[in-house]
């Protein structure tokens, strides 16, 4: 499997230090967490970076800190339990009917919060034995319905390779959806090219691709025209967005990203809690203001703009909606269950409506008199 080769690519803290993006003072721990997490910055996003900017929102997600050095209680390198659900090499099965399909373990670019940072950047991927191996497993279990294919980035490896594990995937009936998760098409959009896309499509199956955004500055021109490479060619697209703090954990810039993602064809689909994964203490919020953030969302922004707000319980236990409960029972009423339901401006409503017989009972008369 190939790995991403360019001369443009930042990767060395070093270089970093030259193009201005961290202080020469910080080289020494920087040097420390390279040897421990792979560091990637592709010149596409360097391009989006402004240097003056302590908090610009590309820099935080990509160049290293010493942050990362912090070991904090409960992370750890499997946060969300891959591990335990890997039968062979390069699947994870955790829910009956779908499976994760790895086929490489590097990225065009490293997110700094990424939970399988133990992993990724530091080998190729699956060897052409255990991809067979691997297949073998998704053709010898019917119950797969859905195969996803992550890793790494599964969109760094050539169209050809693509290509042939999309006709294998093809050829097993039981299979019916492909779902491949990416952040290229931001990394490094030149990349989604026209023999990249015609590899992505199957004769038989539905391919969706979900494109993992964080905030509105990087769906830059060239990302949008990325993504509309996609889907104008018939492959639709989800989003999946991370909650981190300091960087999209306000409603403003929150909405701002959901609304840019649907400007661009792109349903958000997941916002995930972040995971304990080595490293990443600095970037987690508390459950409560996710939740309050997604209040936020709700009724102010388009249906169409609201992601579902997904804890993976650590250990391999899945996800979970973790979101806001609009609806609360308050009991019985000659024998029928009563609720509160809450509405976006935070108001509650008694559900059914304490006075739904009377209004019945109103319209009634007036069709009566209007027919007189």
């Amino acid at each position: 499997m190939s790995k991403i080769k360019s001369a443009r690519t930042l990767r060395e803290p070093a270089q970093l230090v030259t193009r201005g993006f961290v202080p020469a003072v910080d080289l020494p721990d920087l040097e420390k967490v390279a040897a421990r997490y792979a560091v990637a910055v592709t010149a596409d996003l360097a391009a989006l970076i402004d240097p003056r900017d302590p908090d610009d929102p590309i820099a935080r997600q990509f160049i290293p800190s010493a942050e990362e050095l912090v070991t904090q209680r409960n992370e750890d390198g499997d946060p969300i339990g891959d591990h335990t659900h890997s039968p062979v090499a390069g699947i994870v099965h955790r829910y009956p009917d779908r499976v994760l399909l790895k086929p490489v373990q590097v990225c065009a670019a490293y997110c700094r919060f990424c939970y399988r940072r133990e992993k990724v950047g530091r080998a190729r991927g699956l060897a052409r034995a255990q991809l067979e191996d691997a297949l073998d497993y998704i053709r010898m279990h019917p119950e797969i319905w859905e195969v996803i294919l992550s890793g790494g980035d599964p969109l760094v490896l050539s169209p050809r390779r693509l290509a042939a594990i999309m006709r294998a995937l093809d050829a097993i009936g039981h299979v019916r959806v492909v779902r491949v998760h990416t952040r290229l098409p931001v990394l490094a959009p030149g990349r989604i090219t026209s023999a990249l896309v015609r590899a992505l499509k199957t004769s038989g199956k539905a391919t969706y691709v979900a494109l993992h955004a964080n905030h509105a500055r990087e769906l830059s021109a060239k990302a949008r025209a990325a993504c509309a490479r996609l889907i104008d060619a018939g492959i639709p697209m989800l989003s999946q967005t991370v909650l981190l703090r300091g960087l999209n954990d306000d409603a403003d810039t929150l909405g701002e990203l959901m609304r840019a993602l649907v400007e661009c064809r792109i349903k958000p689909y997941y916002l995930h809690h972040a995971d304990f994964a080595p490293g990443t203490g600095h970037w987690r919020t508390g459950i409560a203001e996710g939740q309050a953030l997604m209040r936020s969302l709700r009724g102010r922004l388009s249906g169409l703009c609201q992601p579902t707000y997904v804890l993976d319980i650590p250990g391999g236990a899945g996800k979970s909606p973790i979101g806001p409960n609009y609806l609360v029972s308050i009991g019985d009423a000659n024998g029928a269950p009563q609720y509160e339901v809450e509405d976006f401006n935070g108001r509650r409503h008694a559900y059914p409506p304490a006075t739904s017989a009377h209004r019945k009972k109103d319209a009634l008369t007036v069709a009566k008199s209007s027919r007189c």
